[in-house]
């Protein structure tokens, strides 16, 4: 057992091990460049193989978009990813997260929406509860409601069992062998790869509140209108997951969501991978290793990159493969979303359903927009310019774990659309308090105390998330996850370029808080070595 001290304690920032001379000097099996969560996971895989990992982090800090800082004293956030729901059970099994400290608080309150006519809604992930509040709300919707649910249920469970038949696992499968598995199911069919967001709820339900409630779920984090085609996939990636067997349900990480990689770095280091952060790699020396900024060179025949293929076709210059760098290139990766992590000296006093300490606080909220708000806001965005509302999508880690706050305080992460990566008029230093306002305008429609229940704001735009985070574009899944660009038409693990391999979001199943992605690179790695 290492004596090294925890990530956790250290909340990310661990420094280097060793001097880079040292390191330098060493021959190492495989390097892992980039410390988010799947890199993180592909080392430990490969050094439980007994395979000598070096893990390099451009950042002072681990974890990638998925970890953790401390912006206003004793307010501890999530400053990207806020939220888990699909993180692989086999990894936690394998790994044995529990054992380390992870503990994961279902919010099993679901979704709650307010609407601008005072009503609202709240969509327990029980089904007992979610179909009373749908025969109370939209009672001639109840049948087509339990008809949407089942579809989600039998499309997961044809493609995603909890077993080595989950088609999450390398390889991606094709097309044809999805089909396969769907068994001629026509509606599945559609929900994967061709109806919109707008086309998956109308098809089953009528009450337009019901329509608006549920459009933001097919366009989390894409560059995408809920009217495009495909935008419906969205909504069943990310409720497909399987956690704690729970299947699609949702919840928070106790003490933050980047407790995941700082986990994964722990059980990692235990294992004997070295994590050396505040080491920028300049290029990837295919078959050879990597050169630093500072100009020293690391080798290894193998190299695993965890930044997304834009960084990493930038990193190989002109050594890329000419095919694999078109699709690189093919792929949209420009982000739509702006982040606010907002601390709060009360919760948000929702109109439609009065208190500051209520069970929806421990549910995801949304607050919605009409149809042509979103078409409008889209086209707007696309534009570079800024509608004067956003949909938003609000959790309060706070509400179910006191740890990450002040005695009193609460913490809000709001996930909003859609943005420009460019303005039309300025640029994101000139307008970010303006979006920011935007957001908090959005929110504070539906409720009687905001702003005068924020003390601090913090707002990252896809720029600040591509300066903070590396992630190109600020697209927060390394690339679209729309149809054109999932299953075997996501990038693969394996490169053509000799000893390179991706484990990121890029790589299939795709993006969110998987780890599945690590562990498949780290699989084939070592399937290619032995």
């Amino acid at each position: 057992m290492t004596t090294t001290i925890s990530a956790i304690q250290q909340l990310g920032q661990i420094g280097l091990p060793m001097p880079i001379q040292t390191m330098a000097s060493q021959a190492w099996d495989a390097i892992i460049m980039g410390a988010g969560h799947n890199g993180l996971t592909c080392a430990a895989y490969l050094a439980r193989a007994g395979q000598k990992v070096l893990v390099l982090e451009a950042r002072e800090r681990i974890g990638g978009a998925c970890t953790l800082e401390e912006p206003w004293p004793g307010y501890i956030v999530s400053p990207c990813a806020y939220l888990t729901g699909l993180l692989h059970p086999q990894v936690i099994r394998e790994l044995d997260l529990p054992a380390h400290g992870f503990e994961w608080m279902p919010a099993a309150a679901g979704m709650f929406v307010p609407f601008a006519d005072g009503s609202s809604i709240q969509l327990w992930d029980d089904d007992e509860r979610c179909d009373a509040e749908i025969d109370r709300f939209a009672p001639k919707d109840l049948a087509g409601w339990q008809a949407m649910s089942a579809l989600t249920r039998r499309t997961r469970d044809a493609l995603r069992p909890d077993s080595e038949a989950d088609l999450w696992l390398n390889p991606a499968p094709t097309r044809a062998e999805i089909e396969d598995r769907l068994h001629g199911d026509e509606d599945a069919y559609k929900l994967l790869f061709e109806w919109s967001m707008a086309d998956y709820v109308e098809h089953f339900l009528d009450d337009e509140r019901l329509h608006i409630a549920l459009l933001g779920q097919g366009v989390i984090g894409t560059n995408a209108s809920p009217f495009d085609p495909g935008t419906a996939s969205i909504a069943f990636h990310h409720s497909s997951g399987r956690m704690e067997g729970k299947p699609g349900m949702w919840g928070y990480v106790k003490g933050g969501t980047g407790m995941v990689s700082f986990i994964l770095a722990d059980i990692a280091r235990q294992a004997g991978a070295v994590v050396a952060a505040g080491t920028p790699v300049a290029a990837i020396l295919p078959g050879q290793g990597v050169e630093l900024v500072g100009g020293d060179r690391i080798s290894a025949p193998v190299v695993i990159s965890n930044a997304d293929p834009r960084v990493t076709l930038r990193l190989l210059g002109d050594q890329a493969d000419a095919v694999w760098q078109a699709q690189v290139e093919a792929t949209p990766i420009e982000g739509c979303t702006v982040k606010l992590s907002v601390g709060l000296n009360e919760l948000p006093n929702f109109l439609a359903r009065p208190g500051v300490n209520e069970v929806h606080h421990t549910a995801q909220i949304n607050t919605p927009l009409s149809k042509q708000e979103w078409r409008d806001s889209y086209a707007l965005a696309r534009q570079g310019h800024i509608a004067s509302r956003l949909w938003t999508e609000l959790y309060f880690q706070s509400a179910q774990d006191r740890s990450v706050v002040p005695a009193g305080k609460h913490v809000m992460s709001a996930f909003c659309q859609y943005v420009p990566y460019h303005f039309a008029d300025g640029d994101w230093d000139s307008r970010r308090e303006e979006v920011g306002q935007i957001v908090i305008n959005s929110i504070g429609r539906f409720c009687s105390n905001l702003p005068a229940a924020i003390d601090h704001v913090e707002v990252m735009g896809p720029p600040d998330i591509e300066a903070k985070v590396g992630l190109t574009g600020g697209h927060i899944f390394q690339g679209s996850c729309l149809p054109a660009y999932m299953w075997d038409r996501r990038l693969t693990c394996r490169t053509p370029m000799a000893g390179v391999y991706l484990c990121g979001a890029a790589t299939h199943p795709g993006g969110s808080v998987i780890a599945i992605n690590g562990r498949n690179a780290a699989m084939q790695v070592l399937q290619d070595t032995r």
